[in-house]
């Protein structure tokens, strides 16, 4: 059986789907995986530097991104937010 730190990583602790419709969105996540191509337009991560430097610009899918993410809000597209 692995640690509660492998459920962490493996989305075990739950996580949300995140679209347009969402509106703002806030809490504490380690991972933001983008479905869709997606535009953000609030992208908070107090532990990346820049973090704003993903508003506003079309996210690819399939791409994920680490860290201490605390708000979200999508203005097109569809991501998974995963919950430490």
């Amino acid at each position: 059986m692995g640690s509660p730190a492998d459920y962490n990583l493996q989305g075990q602790n739950g996580g949300r789907v995140i679209t347009s419709a969402s509106g703002a969105v806030t809490g504490t996540f380690r991972w933001v995986q983008v479905v869709t191509d997606t535009v953000l337009s609030v992208f908070t991560a107090p532990n990346i530097t820049n973090a704003t430097g993903l508003q506003t610009i079309t996210i690819p899918a399939g791409v994920g991104i680490g860290g201490r993410i605390t708000a979200i809000t999508v203005t097109s597209g569809v991501v998974i937010a995963y919950d430490i």
